[in-house]
């Protein structure tokens, strides 16, 4: 569990502010904009200071809850249309039958889809 002890903001504001940081490319300025855009008065240094401490500490909760993969996978390939447009989807599928990952591609290529499992 992560301690959000002492902090002045609540605790989805922080987890909102990180999550959007590193999850779409913009500014610790462009992401202070926003957060005013919503009400909420926070400084681009306080920003940087919550994506550094609180980050690392988001990925290992997400790693700890994380199921686990069975040891052997095999990839599958098929043809779809996403928006009108025809894309490759490869999948890791494990033994169990439940989707580990997956890629689209516009262009079949089965060793670079192997690669990316990997």
């Amino acid at each position: 569990m992560i301690d959000f002890k002492g902090t002045h903001y609540p605790k989805d504001v922080i987890l909102h502010a990180v999550f959007f940081y590193l999850r779409y490319a913009v500014s610790y300025r462009d992401l202070e904009e926003i957060l005013a855009e919503r009400g909420i008065k926070v400084d681009h240094a306080t920003l940087s200071r919550w994506v550094v401490r609180y980050s690392p500490l988001i990925a290992l909760a997400a790693k700890c809850r994380k199921r686990t993969v069975a040891g052997s996978w095999r990839m599958d390939e098929t043809h779809i249309k996403i928006k009108g447009q025809w894309v490759y989807l490869y999948r890791a599928v494990d033994k169990f039958g439940d989707t580990v990952d997956f890629m689209l591609s516009e262009r079949r290529d089965e060793a670079t889809a192997t690669a990316f499992f990997r």
